[in-house]
């Protein structure tokens, strides 16, 4: 147990080494809405691009999946008393 919270420790100073979040990029209509969402899959595969591995049971969206551009905060459920907020910025393209 006291290896897997050193290792949800070490991935939430990680996780707060992005500042500035994570960007995903996302087909959109000329609103911003979303064609389809962003949800955990998402998230988890930004996070891991960034360098931070992180499961998608980990995020938690408790208003589900985003359908509209823009900046959101995210928070992970690392372990029972680890929470990190990050910044998903989800840029829609036409």
């Amino acid at each position: 147990i006291l290896f897997r919270r050193q290792r949800q420790m070490c991935i939430r100073d990680r996780v707060e080494a992005l500042a500035d979040g994570v960007s995903i990029t996302h087909k959109s209509g000329e609103v911003g809405r979303l064609f389809g969402s962003v949800g955990t899959v998402d998230i988890a595969r930004a996070c891991a691009e960034a360098g931070v591995e992180i499961s998608k049971s980990e995020v938690r969206l408790p208003e589900g999946p985003f359908r509209v551009a823009g900046e959101h905060e995210v928070t992970l459920h690392l372990h029972t008393d680890v929470d990190v907020t990050l910044k998903v910025n989800i840029i829609g393209e036409e």
